[in-house]
């Protein structure tokens, strides 16, 4: 079990920063006045109303919950 709990917190957190990586990435463009580089807009389109956004936003709260269950988890074995 621990193992797969470590390997949850790390792909979570692998996506979340991939996923806001994206999000900077295409905010910086859209302040920018560039069409989006990174494809999760067309054209000119305001990067908080992206599937980036959203998926990035969902990232981060898989990430705090498995972090959550990892912190438990340790204090569980003490």
């Amino acid at each position: 079990m621990k193992k797969l709990i470590w390997s949850e917190f790390f792909i979570l957190l692998a996506g979340t920063i991939f996923a806001w990586t994206n999000f900077t990435i295409e905010l910086i463009d859209w302040l920018n006045k560039r069409a989006c580089s990174t494809g999760c807009a067309v054209g000119i389109v305001n990067p908080f109303l992206t599937p980036c956004f959203y998926g990035a936003v969902f990232f981060l709260i898989a990430f705090i919950i498995s972090a959550m269950i990892l912190k438990q988890f340790k204090q569980s074995k003490k």
